[in-house]
């Protein structure tokens, strides 16, 4: 067994949860969670919900009245997410949002935390999420800038690519940051029949308490990890030392405390 697998025990799900959410996750539900809920919708629709940090931020802003279903195609990550449960209810459903199991305009309220950059047909998709909408109803969602703009990510990108130079493994920049054009996201919304949208770029800030702690996450606890033992097994270990010297060398050993920064949507049926 491998130093990461010894430290890294249980599901990847799991893994997300404790390391991923604190990291770059947690700053930005802070953030939608009160945006969501300042029209104090009464049926709310999260889809890729995740392990559910924001439903979590969600439930204990909105009135116990308030429906919250939150949905996700992971079902692993619905465990995870009804394991560390909410303060009230929330119904936990797996559902694929392209095509979700709700009838037209039913909910207040959709919202999404960093799940549209992986939706293969975002304006089919945007528009399935138009579909269970009230009229008047707001869907919320925010997506990664460029990776240029998130630093920890960047600098692990950059550290992989020095081991793997003929293949570096570019998941991070081609999927989570790879739909930060803004004008891109108005066009989908538009395919998908949204009028104009708000778009706001916010800058956060992501902690770890060691280099490791960040190296770990994002080399181990994402899907980078596949990318890394599919050009290297066995070095999975060794990616995280690499990582993990390059995150020491720009921000220090720990603590550490870096950029990351989003594009927050909000736009009404």
């Amino acid at each position: 067994m491998s130093e990461i697998d010894k430290t890294f025990t249980g599901s990847i799900a799991e893994v997300y949860e404790s390391c991923f959410v604190p990291l770059i996750f947690a700053p930005y539900a802070r953030d939608l969670a009160p945006r969501v809920a300042a029209a104090t919708p009464r049926r709310v629709l999260e889809v890729a919900c995740g392990t559910g940090v924001v439903t979590r931020a969600l439930r204990e802003l909105l009135p116990p009245s308030a429906e919250i279903v939150a949905t996700d195609l992971n079902q692993a990550m619905l465990d995870v997410a009804a394991k560390v449960g909410a303060a009230g209810k929330v119904e936990w459903r797996q559902a694929d949002a392209t095509a979700l199991p709700f009838a037209d305009a039913s909910f207040d309220a959709v919202v999404c935390q960093f799940g549209v950059m992986f939706l293969p047909d975002k304006a089919k998709a945007f528009a399935e999420l138009r579909r269970v909408l009230r009229p008047g109803g707001m869907l919320h969602f925010n997506v990664w800038d460029r990776i240029g703009d998130n630093e920890f990510t960047d600098v692990v990108t950059e550290a992989l690519a020095t081991m793997f130079p003929a293949d570096p493994p570019r998941f991070m920049a081609r999927t989570p940051h790879g739909y930060h054009d803004v004008q891109t996201i108005a066009r989908d919304l538009r395919g998908g029949g949204f009028a104009e949208a708000t778009i706001e770029t916010v800058a956060e800030r992501s902690r770890a308490a060691t280099a490791r702690d960040a190296a770990l996450a994002l080399c181990a606890g994402s899907p980078l990890r596949s990318e890394i033992e599919a050009r290297g097994p066995g070095r999975l270990d060794e990616a995280v030392q690499t990582c993990t010297a390059a995150l020491a060398r720009r921000f220090g050993p720990g603590p550490i405390d870096g950029k990351i920064q989003a594009h927050v949507v909000a736009v009404a049926r």
